[in-house]
């Protein structure tokens, strides 16, 4: 029996978040044990309730999703958090993957992709949409070339492999079934990954790595 994922909902459009909470309520495994319309009320939330996964959108009034995120992520790690966002050439998306987030996805995807976002990410593991990765590089032309600068440390040729493997939205599991390790390997080449590419999650490692030149998406 699956484990259950504890998410809580925000977005300041009660007809998009109602949709949202009837479309994730369909699956068993899924509890909703929590909605907010702005930023503030779901940090006090998220501290009541200890969610596994936050979906939000990043355009809300006061306190917005970006500063959210960065608050509960410095508070509560664990939280897996999903920017749920109208725009795909929105630079707040960026600036949620530097605050902490794990995913994001486009308003208006398919609900099967919203699933599969939400227990990804629940399994500590990221998503990346290729499609909006490209206009999030084409919008970071320019910004991240002066401030980058080289890698500390180069990657090995396994770590290569890994980060190739994670740009296309694999799992832990699915990298290492493909390169016949296991899945806790997979995890300390991600966390060197990370560390030699000075990136707080995954997709952004992904993002830094394919502005860089380092790997590119197929």
């Amino acid at each position: 029996m699956s484990e259950t994922i504890r998410i809580i909902v925000a977005d300041d459009h009660p007809v998009v978040r109602d949709g949202l909470v009837a479309i994730l309520s369909t699956q068993s495994d899924f509890d909703i044990v929590a909605q907010a319309d702005n930023g503030d009320d779901l940090i006090m939330k998220a501290r009541q309730h200890q969610p596994s996964v936050i979906v939000t959108d990043l355009e809300m009034p006061g306190t917005d999703g970006v500063a959210a995120i960065r608050t509960l992520h410095k508070e509560h790690p664990q939280i897996a958090f999903i920017a749920f966002t109208a725009f795909d050439t929105d630079e707040r998306i960026l600036g949620a993957v530097q605050a902490g987030a794990k995913g994001y996805i486009l308003k208006g995807a398919p609900r099967d992709d919203i699933f599969k976002a939400i227990r990804v990410v629940s399994k500590g593991d990221s998503l990346l949409e290729p499609t909006v990765a490209t206009k999030l590089l084409q919008h970071m032309s320019g910004e991240s070339n002066s401030s980058q600068g080289g890698l500390l440390e180069p990657l090995t040729e396994r770590e290569m492999e890994v980060l190739q493997l994670l740009g296309t939205g694999k799992t832990n599991k699915a990298i290492g079934a493909d390169l016949f390790i296991t899945e806790r390997t997979v995890k300390f080449y991600v966390s060197a990954i990370l560390g030699k590419l000075s990136a707080s999650n995954r997709t952004e490692a992904v993002t830094i790595a394919i502005q860089r030149g380092i790997i590119s998406l197929p």
